[in-house]
């Protein structure tokens, strides 16, 4: 690596941003072997950047959990070599794959920074061009030591830095498309750029370990008034699920009927470890504050806390992944491996 200049890889998943007008009017993927031709100011970073793209870009909402180890194995080859990560993605699950990845790459002590955009980066009244260019310069950011100053995976959308974990998508119109409600923001852009570093994790001194094996086969239960009992009962019994999320209402509350903690029951003495994930977007799980809660607790149901629903998914399945007891399961997503959830 440099000793003057941070080296940073830029890299294209897929998504809206990559998109430029072909001869016809058509939307279609640019070469990114160009890209400082789409984005000419990014020459004006203090930086060396090298670029490279998924062999098949991807559109984000069919992104799949192998997509993200492949970002993982692209980092991992990679770590030695640069300083931090940009990872240009689509933004419909941008916070699976960055929640993901807050998991899947254990003591990471370097910037992944994921942004995408709204337009494409060929369109006059595009987001990309200032969400690329920021994004590029919060992973090149470095404190006085010349430590990275975001050492954690994070999205950067329309002004704000995020963290990976704690962000969810909001808007599918608005140019502010992602939130952070349980956490605040890790960086301000405007006429200047503030890093809030009191918000940011602190980078770990071990070496960065990868986690490959993800468990794919759980489900989420949403509730909502009226879900019928066969419906409950097929996602938490049939299938041998690994693990099952329940997406209850309020602080962690959901219906009393005898028939379903007779079903919650059968699925943990099956071995399927329950997640109790809140609805609500802001605030988190306290199954022990109403009755509707404290019945799932009893039963041996975990809260996810404050944690989003994205973060949950994805949490569970690397832990699951990781082959890890039921008990161990419980300590391990109760606690915060990562900034995910409050203590």
């Amino acid at each position: 690596m440099s000793a003057d200049k941070p080296r940073i890889l830029l890299f294209y998943t897929g998504g809206t941003i990559g998109m430029v007008r072909g001869a016809g009017g058509e939307l279609k993927p640019f070469n990114f072997e160009h890209l400082l031709e789409q984005v000419p100011e990014l020459s004006q970073l203090n930086c060396e950047i090298e670029t490279t793209s998924f062999e098949h870009p991807v559109d984000s909402s069919v992104m799949k959990p192998s997509h993200w180890v492949e970002m993982a194995d692209i980092i991992e080859k990679s770590y030695d070599d640069f300083d931090g990560f940009v990872i240009l993605h689509g933004s419909d699950t941008m916070a699976y794959t960055s929640s993901a990845l807050s998991f899947i790459l254990e003591n990471l002590a370097k910037p992944v920074i994921l942004t995408g955009s709204q337009l494409p980066i060929g369109m006059l009244r595009s987001d990309a061009r200032e969400n690329i260019i920021t994004a590029m310069e919060i992973a090149t950011a470095r404190t006085e030591e010349g430590k990275p100053m975001v050492p954690e995976v994070a999205v950067y959308f329309e002004y704000v830095l995020h963290r990976g974990n704690r962000v969810y998508k909001y808007s599918s119109q608005s140019f502010d498309a992602f939130d952070s409600p349980n956490h605040p923001i890790l960086a301000e852009s405007g006429v200047d750029l503030h890093i809030f570093k009191d918000k940011i994790c602190k980078g770990a001194d071990a070496p960065m370990k990868v986690h490959r094996n993800l468990e794919t086969n759980i489900s989420v239960l949403h509730f909502y008034p009226g879900i019928e009992r066969d419906i409950i009962e097929h996602t938490l019994l049939r299938g041998n699920r690994k693990g099952v999320i329940l997406h209850t209402f309020g602080a962690g509350n959901a219906p009393m009927d005898p028939w379903l903690d007779e079903a919650i029951r059968q699925a943990i003495a099956n071995g399927t470890v329950v997640v109790n994930v809140t609805q609500c977007k802001a605030g988190g799980v306290d199954q022990w504050k109403y009755a509707a809660g404290a019945h799932l607790a009893r039963l041996g149901v975990i809260s996810a806390g404050d944690m989003t629903l994205e973060a949950a998914i994805t949490k569970t399945m690397v832990l699951l992944g990781e082959g890890w007891t039921a008990a161990e399961f419980r300590v391990k997503f109760e606690s915060s491996l990562c900034g995910e959830r409050s203590n």
